[in-house]
């Protein structure tokens, strides 16, 4: 009897794991964030790292004077999209940024739609970023350092005027 009590809670435990715990940690279908790649209008689409694909909205506070209410209530206001920054590690003859940056004539500057691709196993597109009218307003080169043996890594800073999101 004792014999049969305990196969049944092992039964009973190996259920759990398999159909409650293990799911729960393993998750589906999740991506990793190294494979991408980012068309900008350079010759070179490889960066080592991309931040800033951030999309935020204003929450504007109001409250009617007569309101009961001693608290606001809030709604919707503008739209506010983050600097997109690219990191790539510097190669010799390659003077793409420098040249877009100094596309700026007094209040004109080279535009351009960026597209920022995360990719599956297959180099395929899973998930898409397009910031559209990108221009740089900042680059900044390598810090240089005798006693370090890391890449020379460049950045650039651009703003846009919007950014949408498609998965694949």
């Amino acid at each position: 009897m004792i014999f049969i009590i305990v196969l049944l809670i092992i039964i009973a435990g190996i259920l759990i794991f398999f159909f409650i715990i293990k799911p729960f940690f393993m998750q589906q279908n999740t991506i990793n964030r190294y494979h991408f790649i980012v068309e900008w209008g350079g010759s070179r689409s490889s960066f080592t790292e991309v931040t800033g694909l951030e999309i935020e909205i204003d929450a504007i506070a109001i409250r009617d004077g007569s309101s009961p209410d001693d608290s606001f209530s809030k709604i919707p206001g503008l739209r506010k999209f983050s600097d997109i920054i690219l990191k790539r590690g510097i190669i010799k003859g390659d003077n793409d940024f420098y040249a877009w940056i100094n596309t700026k004539h007094m209040d004109t500057i080279e535009k351009r739609d960026i597209m920022i691709s995360l990719l599956n196993g297959n180099h395929e597109p899973i998930v898409v970023w397009r910031a559209r009218n990108a221009f740089p307003v900042k680059l900044v080169g390598p810090e240089l350092n005798a006693t370090c043996s890391d890449v020379a890594i460049e950045t650039l800073v651009l703003t846009h005027e919007g950014l949408t999101v498609e998965n694949a």
